[in-house]
């Protein structure tokens, strides 16, 4: 019981600290415009991801009798991968962003007629125009996030938790794991969700086409405050 409430604190703790559970997804939910519940979808997915790599990883070496130093080794190198990869489909996100606002760039069209005379309205192409490829980048963008959460470590949830839960049984390991789960996945989606229904109403005015690259320099921000600041 001891181990169970420890991993409801530190599932909860440890996500509320490390914004890279929750502002990716905050940000691409703004920028694509997704709902909330493709939102919590998506959130949900690469929640369930993120900690059952780190529990599967940890009940084999509980069955195996790996060393604990050897997983956590394991970890870390999981976790440069993920915050490498974060940096890298931000950055990359944030150019695509880039182009694709500089290619957006409002203009303004003069239009003659003999009743009314001349008037001028300001559009942009591309919003107009909906291209085959942003639909596939859209389609794209949440299994690339997928991909990264499955190589993101839970760092206490194999040394704090799993080897002690270990000394009861298989069950008790079983048991704290979903504890931490559960917990995980639930503060990710209350934080996820309450935080992009506020954005939703924020107006960037002329900033707007410009989503997209903030979305992107916020998501490599983030990978690159994992690995060089250790959040």
């Amino acid at each position: 019981m001891i181990l169970c409430a420890t991993a409801a604190s530190l599932g909860l703790i440890h996500t509320a600290i490390g914004p890279d559970h929750y502002l990716p997804f905050i940000v691409m939910s703004r920028a694509r415009n997704w709902s909330l519940a493709k939102t919590s979808w998506i959130t949900f997915l690469c929640g369930l991801g993120h900690v059952l790599s780190s529990v599967i990883l940890g009940l084999l070496g509980v069955l195996i009798g790996i060393q604990v130093m050897k997983l956590e080794a394991l970890e870390d190198f999981r976790g440069s991968i993920a915050a490498w990869l974060l940096i890298g489909f931000g950055f990359a996100y944030m150019i695509w962003g880039l182009h694709r606002a500089l290619r957006n760039r409002p203009h303004v069209h003069t239009h003659a007629h003999d009743s009314d005379g001349r008037h001028m309205h300001e559009h942009s192409h591309t919003d107009e125009h909906t291209h085959v490829h942003d639909g596939q980048k859209a389609t794209l963008t949440p299994w690339i996030l997928f991909t990264i959460f499955v190589f993101g470590p839970c760092e206490p949830l194999i040394p704090l938790l799993m080897y002690p839960a270990a000394e009861n049984g298989l069950w008790a390991t079983a048991l704290v794991a979903a504890v931490f789960s559960i917990t995980t996945i639930g503060t990710m989606l209350t934080i996820v969700l309450v935080a992009s229904w506020g954005v939703s109403f924020a107006r960037l005015g002329r900033l707007e086409r410009y989503t997209h690259a903030l979305a992107g320099a916020t998501i490599c921000i983030s990978g690159l405050a994992i690995q060089f600041l250790g959040l």
